[in-house]
């Protein structure tokens, strides 16, 4: 449930966890969840279905989406830019950015963009999950994009086996040694709140994360 409180702004819950007051009515789950894979297929996939014109830097303006949607999807006829803003402001993996009128997908883009994202406090390690059969190969030629434009690493080796575990129960997890490849010239990109781009990562700046055996409930295999 999204909703709106007067004094701390959006949030997803039925009480605002600040105050603890219900606050006003946004979207139920349902609603927020397909407007979410609405907003979320505009900015990375496909503007043009939606008869939109993308910014090169991946802006898309807001007033424009909400007429896209209310005309596309006519059960929607109350969306405001409000209701957006509200979507991206409150996302939990900080997805999107909000700036004036306009909206941008901060990673996971199949479409061309020319992203302007922050290069500093970029972490001296980042991970990224591959299957058994990949890691090998992996090790020896390098990183690349496959079905996205940038190869996306995860700020913890636990954020990279979640998003490994789409592909395989028990993924690989490689380690990037961000400090040697940022002295060498590689751009790292800040995305989302666990997320980072690059355009590539050769060989020499990936290493296998050796993991401790732990107690059952040790977040990592």
């Amino acid at each position: 449930m999204l909703k709106e409180c007067a004094q701390h702004g959006y949030f997803r819950a039925e009480v605002c966890p600040v105050c603890g007051q219900p606050c006003r009515f946004l979207m139920n789950d349902r609603e927020l969840d397909h407007l979410g894979r609405v907003l979320t297929g505009i900015l990375r996939h496909f503007p043009d279905r939606y008869g939109l014109t993308m910014e090169p830097q991946g802006w898309v303006s807001l007033p424009a989406i909400v007429r896209a949607i209310s005309q596309r999807h006519p059960a929607y006829h109350w969306l405001r830019v409000q209701h957006l803003v509200a979507i991206a402001e409150t996302d939990a993996k900080g997805r999107y950015e909000v700036r004036e009128d306009r909206v941008r997908a901060t990673y996971g883009h199949t479409v061309e963009v020319e992203l302007d994202l922050p290069t500093e406090n970029i972490p001296e390690h980042l991970y990224f999950p591959v299957t058994p059969d990949e890691a090998a190969i992996v090790l020896e030629v390098g990183l690349k994009p496959s079905d996205r434009k940038r190869v996306h690493l995860s700020k913890t080796a636990e954020d990279a086996r979640a998003a490994g575990q789409v592909r395989t129960p028990v993924p690989v997890i490689l380690e990037v040694d961000t400090r040697k490849a940022r002295d060498a010239g590689l751009v790292i990109m800040r995305a989302g709140k666990t997320v980072f781009l690059v355009d590539q990562v050769p060989a020499e700046y990936l290493s296998r994360l050796e993991l401790v055996e732990g107690p059952a409930t040790d977040p990592l295999p």
